[in-house]
């Protein structure tokens, strides 16, 4: 997010409600985890929504989504997402951003995996969010 900021005056993180997953943690609890990272930043809004992106993105007055592209099997979603949302609303534009070499591997599934077999996550999530994943898993954090 801080890589983001170079681009923008306002960074409006936007956590979206979608009813075709089932994720580890709510809407409310991914926004709490979100804003406990960033230590109340300057700049930097976290907001959640449901429905349309391009919908939100039009309530909170925003021309630019930053899309992040972990690998290249990624691409040709957002890709695909990026021409709908422009579709949808001609004045959106998106920008893709790839990762720092040091985080690339990481993806949730893999932090996931790791956190419920007991695996030490500490340098790959905030403090906050490695705290939420062993409580998540609590018991079931057992290494063989």
């Amino acid at each position: 997010m801080s890589r983001s900021l170079e681009f923008v005056d306002r960074l409006v993180v936007a956590v979206a409600t979608n009813v075709s997953k089932q994720p580890l943690f709510s809407a409310d609890e991914r926004v709490e985890l979100i804003r406990a990272a960033l230590n109340d930043r300057d700049r930097i809004e976290v907001r959640q929504f449901s429905g349309l992106l391009v919908d939100f993105a039009r309530d909170v007055k925003a021309k630019l989504l930053i899309r992040g592209l972990r690998a290249v099997s990624d691409f040709e979603y957002e890709y695909q997402m990026a021409l709908m949302n422009r579709h949808l609303s001609s004045g959106l534009e998106t920008v893709f951003m790839v990762p720092s070499l040091d985080t690339t591997y990481i993806s949730a599934s893999l932090v996931r995996e790791v956190a419920r077999f007991g695996g030490e996550i500490g340098d790959l999530v905030h403090p906050s969010v490695a705290a939420a994943l062993h409580e998540k898993y609590g018991a079931r954090s057992k290494r063989g």
